[in-house]
């Protein structure tokens, strides 16, 4: 049986942090789209060690967690605010 509640909390979550996620071209920080390919990565690979939460058998990663990095990867899509100009 697969449970909504801590499904829907993570990806909220994520997508709240995603939206706030910004690019500042003074930065000296540069993400190619391979690191998003690890950090995907690393985020199946803690999910999977944590597990399920208590008493559910929906699947062996943890939903809530794997929601989360789907949300923030969402939100930064939808939602990424650009530097402002000023």
């Amino acid at each position: 049986m697969l449970y909504l509640g801590p499904t829907l909390f993570g990806f909220l979550l994520g997508f709240i942090l995603g939206s706030r996620i910004k690019n500042n071209p003074e930065s000296e920080m540069h993400f190619p789209y391979s690191s998003y390919i690890v950090v995907i990565i690393a985020a199946l690979y803690m999910a999977w060690q944590l597990g399920p939460f208590p008493y559910y058998v929906d699947s062996p990663l943890a939903s809530g967690f794997v929601a989360c990095i789907i949300g923030i990867f969402a939100g930064k899509i939808v939602f990424g605010r650009q530097p402002t100009k000023t």
